[in-house]
């Protein structure tokens, strides 16, 4: 079950993510790159992300002498992506990516290392399932 995301809402949750923590309105704003919507529609993100279940409020700071809430993110990036690239019920098409992502130019012997761990740890899973 993939969440459609706007450019606007991924924006936000690419922030999101990349804190690593809660974050209030003002913080969102002050620490996005570039965002592709004004400051003013902020508030409206923020409900639709909580009405896609991607993120809660997750408490309130004060800030000069009015508190506002805090913004976590209930799914991680990783979940997401992969989410939405298994959304396509086309599985076939994830060896395509998986080949085009060993061709890039940028990835390192240290992150094939990591891949390969990964890709020995799910067929251990695998393995222990069929027994």
């Amino acid at each position: 079950m993939a969440v459609k995301l706007t450019k606007s809402e991924l924006e936000v949750m690419n922030t999101i993510w990349q804190e690593g923590r809660a974050l209030a309105r003002n913080e969102i704003i002050e620490l996005c790159v570039n965002p592709s919507w004004s400051p003013n529609t902020i508030h409206a993100l923020l409900n639709g992300l909580i009405r896609k279940g991607m993120i809660r409020e997750a408490g309130f700071v004060k800030r000069n002498k009015t508190y506002g809430r805090l913004y976590a993110a209930k799914v991680s990036g990783e979940d997401y992506y992969a989410s939405t690239l298994f959304a396509e019920q086309n599985t076939r098409a994830i060896p395509i990516y998986f080949s085009a992502l060993l061709r890039n130019e940028n990835l390192t012997e240290e992150t094939v290392a990591e891949m390969e761990a990964m890709l020995a740890e799910r067929k251990k899973k695998a393995a222990k399932k069929e027994e």
